[in-house]
């Protein structure tokens, strides 16, 4: 492998972190195109924002709007070299001569140009899923947007067309499931708002059970309290025995659970379930949009730690983020089910009764026989 450039030694002495790994790659294609121009129509599709390094896309950009030379004549004269690094130098000025004779010295072997190519796809696809993964979050906390719920489940679908994208471009292979140790959730919101919702939502629900039961969209993972989350078994426990639901059915509902030992005390979960405010499906719908929220803030922290380990493939980011999607989109079908208007049952066509079935013919007595003499 031959030394790193004078510039990568610079970068170390003045304390800043080495270059990764694609920024070699990047210069041993650049390298290898500028020894033999005809290589770009080895390497496949790639793009100048592939590439990591601002000043690498625009000479790989000049390099592609260059017409080819003449092989006799390239190998002669560096014509070729100083048109390339003219059309550059006005988007990149740090662009010099020194540094394209510099690429051209560290590339190790021009006909692997292609492979070079792919390692540079590959890095961008990680940094581009990354971008992705913060767009989600953003949009999650973004608490200016009217309508959050929505534009986060729109970056969610961004996100999954983008992963869609790269299982098309990078091909699956074995042990692909990747290693990376996943941060925890992270803290679900318990604001006063938050819980105020919450409680609001265990009252209304102990005051109208015949609703609570059709909320099946609600689980209590959804809640941000554990306590109201344990409240919640309660009520629907009671409701699928088909028991009396109040608020003394409830506070003896939690004893059996073991809620007041050190929880809350009778009284005051008394208070709680015995202040009903508007309906249940109001207030259920309030608490799930909140874990749709979460759970993608989880989703995106989860994918950014995939992205952020170098070691994972990008078939491993693919089945990684996937993985961590399918999380959000059982939240999401949840919320959908609940925020749907319900369609109206078209009325079945009253049934006309069905034709008698064909038989055998009657039976028919034999006529009598008259006795001749």
């Amino acid at each position: 492998m031959p030394p790193p450039s004078a510039s990568d030694e610079h970068d170390d002495l003045d304390g800043l972190p080495p270059p990764p790994p694609v920024h070699y790659a990047e210069q041993s294609l650049l390298g290898a195109v500028l020894l033999d121009p005809h290589r770009l129509d080895e390497i496949g599709p790639l793009d100048p924002g592939h590439f990591s390094n601002h000043a690498h896309g625009e000479l790989f950009r000049a390099m592609r709007a260059a017409p080819a030379p003449d092989p006799e004549q390239h190998r002669a004269s560096p014509a070729w070299l100083n048109t390339v690094l003219d059309a550059a130098r006005p988007h990149a000025p740090g662009l010099t001569a020194s540094y394209l004779h510099t690429l051209i010295q560290v590339c190790p072997w021009p006909k692997h140009a292609a492979t070079y190519a792919r390692m540079i796809r590959a890095d961008h696809a990680r940094r581009s899923l990354r971008i992705h993964a913060g767009r989600l979050a953003q949009t999650a906390v973004d608490t200016t947007l009217p309508h959050r719920a929505k534009a986060t489940v729109q970056q969610a679908d961004a996100l999954t067309r983008f992963l869609d994208d790269l299982s098309g471009r990078f091909a699956p292979h074995p042990g692909s499931l990747p290693r990376t140790s996943l941060p925890p959730a992270p803290a679900r919101d318990t604001s006063e708002e938050a819980l105020d919702e919450e409680r609001l939502l265990i009252a209304t629900a102990t005051a109208h059970p015949a609703e609570t039961s059709q909320m099946r969209w609600l689980v209590p993972e959804d809640f941000a309290l554990p306590l109201h989350a344990a409240l919640w078994q309660c009520l629907t426990a009671l409701t699928h025995r088909g028991n009396a639901v109040d608020p003394i059915t409830v506070l003896w509902e939690a004893q059996h659970r073991g809620l007041l030992a050190h929880d809350i005390t009778p009284a005051d979960l008394l208070a709680l379930v015995s202040t009903p405010v508007g309906s249940p499906e109001h207030w259920g719908e309030k608490v799930l949009q909140r874990a749709l929220l979460s759970r993608a803030q989880t989703v995106a922290a989860r994918i950014a730690a995939l992205t952020d380990d170098p070691a994972n493939s990008p078939h491993q980011l693919i089945t990684g983020s996937r993985r961590a999607l399918a999380e959000l989109t059982a939240v999401r079908s949840r919320w959908q089910q609940a925020t749907s208007p319900a369609t109206p049952r078209t009325a079945r066509p009253a049934r006309t009764p069905a034709a008698p079935r064909a038989g055998p013919p009657p039976r028919t007595a034999p006529a009598p026989v008259r006795a001749t003499r």
